[in-house]
């Protein structure tokens, strides 16, 4: 069990709004692979696609007993809105919201990060692996 991993993020839709993927890339403290997931999330927008990555996350790093959480994704709306420097206006992403929100407090540290596209090719794979398949 990490204590502190890093979890990248990307979630996509195609068209958008259209059939929708995630993927998911977990990092222990060494910075080795110690979860990986594509899934297939049926019709969403891209930026639903984007919040149901950061949700599939949280859940497996609760799974895993993670205590800090450092959440990467190439979404700069995600990750401002998620740390309260947007407001969420969106109808279809206020529960999507609510539910990290509930997630994150089970953890003692939690941060969120944007990254450039280039860091994030592995999530973006997954996620784009996840499009193919639905």
């Amino acid at each position: 069990m990490a204590k502190r991993i890093t979890i990248y993020t990307d979630g996509a839709a195609q068209p958008n709004p259209g059939p929708a993927g995630v993927g998911i890339v977990i990092l222990n403290e060494s910075g080795a692979v110690i979860f990986e997931a594509s899934h297939s999330i049926g019709y969403a927008t891209n930026n639903q696609a984007e919040y149901k990555a950061v949700i599939k996350g949280l859940e497996e790093a609760a799974r895993l007993r993670a205590e800090h959480i450092e959440v990467r994704s190439d979404s700069e709306l995600l990750v401002k809105q998620i740390k309260g420097e947007y407001r969420v206006k969106n109808p279809g992403l206020k529960p999507l919201f609510q539910q990290i929100h509930q997630l994150i407090i089970a953890f003692p540290s939690f941060s969120i990060v944007h990254i450039p596209r280039e860091q994030n090719r592995a999530a973006d794979a997954l996620s784009r692996k996840a499009l193919r398949r639905s």
